[in-house]
């Protein structure tokens, strides 16, 4: 049997040490990234399916592949660019 709990420790962060509403605001961040996914993807795959271009099951396994290929090839160069001053961030407040 795995012992889950006893290799938890990764790196210099004791998880198991962490308060409880850290955990609980990660397990909510991670439920809302979930359930924002499942939007996203079915706000996707609409047009195609309601046009009848592609089956529901080709343009669900078509999403799939081009988000996964999307992340393989530009991994995290949006938000690094981003990062390197394409926006001043002395222009964006509240009410942007």
């Amino acid at each position: 049997m795995l012992h889950f709990w006893e290799n938890l420790h990764f790196g210099t962060v004791d998880y198991l040490a962490l308060p409880a509403t850290v955990l609980l605001l990660a397990a909510l961040a991670l439920a809302f990234d979930f359930t924002n996914g499942i939007h996203d993807a079915a706000n996707s795959i609409a047009t195609v399916v309601s046009t009848r271009v592609l089956s529901p099951w080709a343009a669900v396994v078509w999403a799939a592949f081009f988000n996964f290929v999307a992340f393989a090839v530009f991994h995290l160069r949006v938000a690094s660019t981003m990062g390197k001053g394409l926006i001043e961030p002395s222009i964006v407040d509240n009410t942007v």
